[in-house]
């Protein structure tokens, strides 16, 4: 549905994007990620035609969008992060005019959207009189008013509060079960939340790119299990996990009144746990908790992104 080959873009000596490619299929919900100065909002500004590549190409479903921008834009539907919205219009009179824009039945597409979007409580007032929350529905429902295959999305719930950022990520959730989305966030719980997979940019190339199961486990261990004990030395209570299979490493922090505690690094989705506390506890061990934790988003991003300057 969409193939960015090899696309780079120049601002006068300053290179933006460098020689990035991916490929997403129809029907598929992607995060697009990266630090801020990282190419993230100039690769999806030369998806949507808004830019052209200074090399490389994009094809929309087939269709070059530098040599026929009008035809692939058809197949687009953007929502910019700062949605330009007509403040002093009334809602139904925006989409209505939205519609006519578009060629569409504004008698059949208004009031579909209204109920998709969640709009019908709002239908009657000022755009300037609405929350943040429900500002950025009504520029989703201008962003698909005409029925795009591609949806693209810059910071879908930036400002909202948890009950609206749930309410538009359900909204995106059912969009993606017939379209295309693409999704641009700093949140990467958002992407875990929504996304079957992630691409990361850091410094204008491309350096991650995969489900995001496979990005959690690229990452050193894919989990770890936190002991705290006390009782004994925790130089033995390191001999006994060391000689249990899955082990990979093993970190320890002494803490007050006499506890440790073991950070366990864990090879794929060996668990440890069960045998781990059974030895402890016959080897007269006192143990206060022991916990596990997989790696995120977060980490991965971290960890890929971390040494890139922003710019």
């Amino acid at each position: 549905m969409i193939e960015v080959s090899h696309v780079s873009r120049n601002f006068g000596d300053f290179r933006a994007v460098n020689d990035v490619s991916f490929s997403i299929p129809r029907g598929q919900i992607v995060g697009l990620l990266g630090p801020n100065g990282a190419g993230k909002t100039t690769t999806m500004r030369m998806i949507t035609g808004f830019l052209n590549p200074t090399s490389g190409s994009i094809l929309i479903d087939g269709i070059d969008i530098s040599q026929n921008p009008v035809e692939a834009k058809k197949k687009i539907g953007y929502m910019p992060e700062s949605a330009p919205l007509y403040g002093d219009m009334i809602v139904e009179d925006y989409l209505k005019y939205i519609a006519d824009m578009h060629g569409q039945d504004a008698l059949v597409k208004v009031p579909a959207l209204c109920a998709e979007c969640g709009l019908k409580e709002v239908m009657s007032k000022n755009i300037s009189e609405l929350s943040r929350g429900n500002r950025q529905r009504v520029a989703l429902a201008h962003a698909l008013m005409h029925d795009p295959e591609i949806l693209i999305l810059d910071e879908p719930t930036s400002g909202l509060d948890p009950n609206q950022v749930e309410d538009v990520r359900a909204i995106i959730r059912e969009i993606g079960k017939t379209r295309t989305v693409i999704v641009s966030t700093h949140i990467l719980s958002e992407v875990e939340t929504i996304c079957s997979r992630a691409i990361i940019i850091a410094g204008g190339k491309l350096v991650a790119d995969s489900s995001i199961e496979n990005l959690k486990n690229s990452i050193g261990s894919s989990s770890s299990v936190s002991i705290t004990l006390a009782g004994k030395a925790s130089e033995e209570a390191c001999e006994i996990a060391k000689a249990i299979n899955g082990v990979s490493g093993i970190s320890v922090n002494q803490l007050e009144d006499g506890k440790a505690q073991l950070t366990i690094s864990v090879n794929g989705d060996a668990e440890i746990r069960p045998q781990l506390i059974k030895e402890l506890v016959e080897k007269g061990f006192d143990l206060y908790e022991a916990t596990i934790s997989k790696n995120s988003l977060e980490d991965v991003f971290h960890a890929l992104t971390g040494a890139t300057n922003e710019q």
